[in-house]
């Protein structure tokens, strides 16, 4: 086979494993992992059960590319939200907004059911807590990046990380019901105790925090 007829060979399997990723994305969030079978996930993408299995072998080669699509994506979001973050006062709020929407929508769905069956499926922690562990790390790193913080001083890294867990409670809450009114003004309150930990000691003695 030549390398021009190999092109649209590797572009179709390309897609047809995006395609089962998407679809096992979707079954994921909508069925659970126990009802997210193979069989679900091809019928979703539009094949085949054998083209399916050719892809991904066991459903454990799927989740696995499941999760590091996750992933990649959470970055992907994570990336692209940098570029619109204002200057000045509004961005610590701007940040927390933007790490929230980390955690809505179909993907983290996926995700929660993920983590939940992994509590009690010792090969599927084996697969998701790694992969989950590295995404954690990277969405702390670029975090630590906008908000321009140094870790250096005392607390500070424990706040970034608090602001993750907050994050994720509040997109936790939100997939049972629209928390979006609480939501609103827990983020503003978080991003007065943030932006003040986070500003320069001598800035402080200057213009000391609000009570609250």
């Amino acid at each position: 086979m030549t390398a021009t007829a190999r092109r649209p060979q590797q572009e179709r399997s390309r897609s047809t494993r995006r395609a089962l990723v998407d679809a096992a994305v979707v079954c994921i969030g909508e069925l659970g992992w126990t009802g997210a079978t193979v069989a679900v996930i091809a019928e979703r993408a539009g094949v085949s059960r054998g083209a399916a299995q050719h892809h991904f072998p066991t459903r454990e080669d799927l989740v696995v590319a499941t999760v590091e699509y996750l992933g990649e994506e959470q970055v992907r979001q994570l990336r692209e939200g940098t570029a619109a973050l204002p200057p000045g006062p509004p961005r610590v709020e701007a940040v927390v907004e933007m790490l929230l929407e980390l955690y809505t929508g179909a993907a983290f769905r996926a995700a929660l059911h993920l983590w939940v069956a992994a509590s009690t499926d010792e090969t599927l922690r084996d697969v998701v807590v790694p992969l989950q562990a590295k995404v954690g790390r990277e969405a702390h790193r670029m975090a630590v990046q906008v908000l321009g913080a140094d870790q250096s001083h005392p607390g500070v890294r424990e706040l970034v990380q608090a602001t993750m867990d907050l994050a994720r409670g509040l997109g936790l809450a939100n997939l049972l019901a629209d928390d979006a009114a609480r939501r609103t003004q827990i983020v503003a309150q978080w991003a007065r105790v943030l932006g003040d930990a986070l500003r320069p000691p001598a800035d402080l003695a200057e213009h000391p925090p609000a009570r609250l």
